[in-house]
């Protein structure tokens, strides 16, 4: 990836799809401008074909069928272009309207996210809230706690007794935290991130509340979930965190997570089949990079071999016999990535600036790319179920 100019990113499909692509089944969505709608595409080596058809008219559909991947493997339908003129007009700020671009591959499930699912990002979130909010403080803060329970930390599992131990020894020191009860305690956080529909895909712009001044990317795995609870998919995710609202108050949670723009998928959702298995999620190796038009450069990477509760208890804390999903859900997993390498004065840490890429990848699921802007500055959310529903009846799929 490069940057031209200052308006355009190039996204190519050599650093875009999985290494392994041409063993993937790989499904997704796409704008397409003759319909004036979004249809299900998949490729079929260098071709993009549209699938959609009355039997599978959405995401959800797919992701309901006994074998997703199969079926997909095998589906007839329309070629509408190569992956390499797809994937060069995904870039929001040089797309041409005329021709197709990628969508967030997921329509009318329930976007769900797990929180503090790391031991790294579970000792930010204790930061945040001990904080208020202020990156001033974070440093000091950061430094005391982890010299206080970071070791002991490291080595629990949820819900233990050793973990509750901890809760008890925190508690009656005045140190206990609600972020340290989801992290250690035997119930995860689950959290809406945004409604169906409203994310966005690779090149477009991710937002960020104006208000914020202490904010992050968050990069993530994130499961796509049937109907009937059967983990069929992965795909990317970005789970733009506004530190500062959440540091605030808890009860900010929303404002902090679900603004304009403030969640992007993709590129692609790869179906799980004999050559791509939940396993490869657990093994999966998860690499950030944040570029900055000020020269600033934050790489990092993780593992998610360190979450602390697995994906599918996770998947089942998510849905439970006191939930229903009737169109599936997605699952962004959590990330450890909550990064603390200063950008400006010393000891304030990161925060986003306008203009930032964010490229977060994976080899086995390529990479997601978006440029930051604030989120009124990104294109308003304006297709939702009620237009899918009318542009897929107008065109008699329904």
């Amino acid at each position: 990836m490069k940057l031209i100019g200052e308006d355009m990113i190039q996204i190519t499909t050599r650093d875009s799809l999985p290494v392994d692509a041409a063993d993937s089944v790989l499904a997704g969505r796409v704008w397409r401008p003759e319909v004036n709608g979004p249809s299900i595409v998949t490729l079929r080596g260098r071709d993009v074909f549209d699938i959609t058809c009355e039997a599978v008219t959405t995401i959800s559909d797919l992701c309901a069928l006994p074998d997703p991947a199969g079926w997909t493997r095998t589906a007839t339908g329309e070629k509408i272009g190569t992956v390499d003129d797809v994937l060069a007009n995904a870039d929001e700020a040089a797309r041409n309207q005329q021709l197709p671009w990628l969508l967030a591959p997921v329509d009318l499930q329930a976007v769900k996210a797990s929180g503090v699912t790391f031991i790294a990002s579970l000792m930010e979130r204790v930061i945040e809230e001990q904080a208020h909010g202020s990156p001033d403080m974070a440093h000091k803060i950061r430094a005391e706690f982890e010299k206080l329970i970071g070791g002991d930390l490291a080595a629990l599992k949820p819900g233990s007794e050793r973990a509750a131990a901890l809760k008890e020894s925190l508690m009656k020191s005045g140190h206990w935290s609600q972020y340290l009860e989801v992290g250690i305690g035997p119930d995860a956080e689950i959290f809406t991130k945004c409604q169906p529909m409203s994310a966005v895909g690779t090149g477009a712009y991710i937002g960020i509340h104006p208000a914020s001044v202490w904010n992050n990317p968050e990069p993530e795995i994130a499961l796509a979930v049937s109907r009937d609870g059967r983990v069929v998919g992965a795909m990317l995710a970005n789970d733009v965190n506004l530190r500062d609202f959440e540091g605030r108050s808890a009860l900010l949670l929303g404002q902090a997570k679900d603004n304009n723009a403030s969640c992007s998928l993709g590129p692609l959702m790869r179906l799980f089949d004999e050559t791509f298995i939940l396993d490869d999620i657990r093994h999966a190796e998860i690499d950030l990079r944040v570029e900055g038009t000020d020269g600033f450069v934050l790489h990092d990477t993780s593992s998610m071999s360190k979450i602390s509760r697995d994906p599918l208890q996770l998947v089942e804390a998510a849905l439970g016999k006191t939930h229903q999903y009737p169109d599936g859900f997605l699952l962004l997993l959590g990330t450890m990535f909550a990064p603390s390498q200063d950008r400006g004065a010393v000891g304030q840490g990161f925060t986003h600036k306008v203009d930032d890429i964010v490229t977060i990848s994976t080899p086995r699921l390529g990479a997601l790319r978006n440029r930051v802007k604030h989120c009124q500055d990104c294109a308003p959310w304006t297709f939702g179920a009620n237009g899918l529903m009318r542009n897929l009846a107008a065109r008699q799929l329904l």
